[in-house]
């Protein structure tokens, strides 16, 4: 899909804060209403525009450690890596799930309350799947978290 400066602008605007309105959104943008809304509808059935969500704060919500979960397994098919997805994909704890290069296969973020709920989540993964080498990692502090994607280097 070919995306001009508009629809640059609008992606740029709606990532950082989906409820603004479509009289905003087109004035920002330098359109009418119309246009506008109709080229959100284009961005949002083209999939370029995957869902729209609330961010939500879990320290607040008593959701506040984070564990990057690094895999290892000797399977490397097709039908093992469906079988494992849909395991992974289960479990509610996974915020991200990544199939990766380098020394190990996947990564998981995983968000729990507390350390004794990441030894129940690791308890239950471990013995839903198998795999070679689990290494869990605890981010001591969040210091950037965005799902914004840079767009600057479109035209």
């Amino acid at each position: 899909m070919n995306f001009d400066k508009t629809d640059i602008a609008l992606l740029d605007l709606l990532q950082k804060d989906i409820s603004i309105s479509i009289n905003e959104l087109a004035q920002r943008v330098g359109l009418t209403k119309t246009p506008c809304w109709r080229r959100v509808q284009k961005l949002e059935k083209s999939g370029i525009i995957k869902g729209r969500v609330a961010l939500l704060d879990g320290s607040l919500l008593d959701r506040n450690v984070s564990v990057f979960v690094q895999v290892k397994t000797s399977q490397h098919n097709r039908e093992w890596l469906e079988k494992f997805s849909k395991i992974v994909c289960g479990f509610p704890e996974v915020a991200g799930f990544y199939r990766m290069s380098g020394e190990y296969d996947y990564l998981l973020r995983v968000i729990v309350k507390d350390i004794p709920a990441y030894d129940g989540f690791y308890r239950r993964f471990i013995e839903a799947t198998s795999l070679t080498d689990v290494t869990s990692n605890f981010a001591m502090e969040e210091i950037k978290n965005s799902t914004e994607i840079y767009l600057g280097n479109h035209p």
